[in-house]
């Protein structure tokens, strides 16, 4: 059995001098955190607890008309939060599609940021070959059963993918990670806070050592009226999903004015779907248009040997999205 020391966290500024020793993590929830300890996949020396740590539990204005969401807001507290659901119904309906009703009572939206992949592979340390895991191991999914695996912006060492809902919906409300480390508080763009695996997928984020997520910033609100989240998965609830869309819309008439499209379920990071985006803005919303706007999407995808029905499924599941967003009854599927 390993040893591990526990320390309550009074303040952020305490939280992080204690995260300088090596081996220390910090705890909120604990609904990823425990499962990897359980697993013997994350085997840390030190937690130290942040959920008695003041202001980090609250939903706040900021004065540009955005919204601050604290690290230890719980994901339900979050998804039926006033302020969210009629300003960003985008994020309130991803975070009521992730796990379960459990589980989204006790998960923080900080722990939330920093979920790691649930890859198979990654999870069962039977398999030594797990470049996540041990760098320079192998990847035992490139020649594994990779049906949930990424096709998009994947490498040789790793084509895990990144479980979160919530993070595929901030992905395309633009938001912004404050953090707070040694050096003092940085904001962090969310589309540079997870990374691709490149040659050291054992790095999920761009979080330097002992640095706290104190809260997640909203721009001011743009989507509220033409939103939708669609998650595609093998059951109904409790699952990871296969692909996700987050869709976010701006329109006059049928005329898209800005759009915003990120896919979960495809990357080891929330994917923003950039070259669909710019294929929509600015033009009348019709069937010709968004087929190919989601064939753009993924046109630089990858299969592997399971897998190769999410590239079509990519497609589908954006215009079946966008159709959604816009309020369009018909339309392809």
């Amino acid at each position: 059995m390993d040893s591990i020391s526990y320390e309550r966290a009074a303040d952020a500024n305490g939280a992080v001098r204690a995260a300088q020793q090596p081996g220390s993590m910090y705890i909120g929830g604990g609904t990823n955190l425990l499962d990897l300890m359980k697993g013997g996949v994350t085997r840390p020396v030190r937690l130290i607890d942040i959920t008695h740590i003041s202001g980090l539990d609250s939903v706040a204005t900021l004065p540009d008309g955005g919204l601050r969401i604290g690290a230890l807001v719980r994901n339900s507290d979050a998804a039926n939060h006033a302020l969210v659901r009629e300003r960003y119904p985008l994020l309130s309906q991803a975070f009521l599609a992730g796990a379960s009703a459990q589980l989204r009572n006790m998960a923080t939206v900080g722990g939330n940021l920093m979920q790691r992949t649930r890859c198979s592979y990654f999870y069962d340390t039977a398999f030594a070959q797990c470049n996540k895991r041990q760098p320079g191991s192998g990847c035992a999914a490139l020649e594994g059963i990779n049906r949930t695996h990424a096709i998009l912006g994947a490498s040789p060492q790793c084509i895990a993918v990144n479980p979160s809902d919530m993070n595929v919906a901030l992905a395309a409300l633009d938001a912004v990670v404050r953090v707070r480390g040694p050096s003092g508080e940085r904001a962090v763009p969310i589309g540079e806070f997870h990374r691709l695996p490149g040659d050291r997928p054992d790095l999920d984020t761009t979080l330097q050592l002992g640095e706290l997520i104190t809260a997640i910033d909203l721009p001011p609100p743009l989507f509220s009226d033409h939103a939708h989240y669609l998650k595609v998965r093998d059951r109904a609830s409790y699952a990871f999903a296969l692909v996700s869309v987050a869709a976010a819309l701006q329109m006059n008439g049928n005329t898209v004015t800005n759009a915003r499209i990120a896919l979960g379920g495809v990357a080891h990071k929330p994917w923003r779907a950039n070259a669909a985006e710019q294929m929509l803005t600015g033009h009348p919303l019709d069937d010709a248009t968004l087929r190919a706007a989601a064939a753009a999407a993924v046109s630089d995808a990858r299969a592997q040997r399971d897998n190769a029905f999410k590239i079509e499924l990519a497609q589908r599941a954006i215009v079946r999205a966008v159709n959604q967003a816009a309020g369009r009854s018909g339309g392809v599927v």
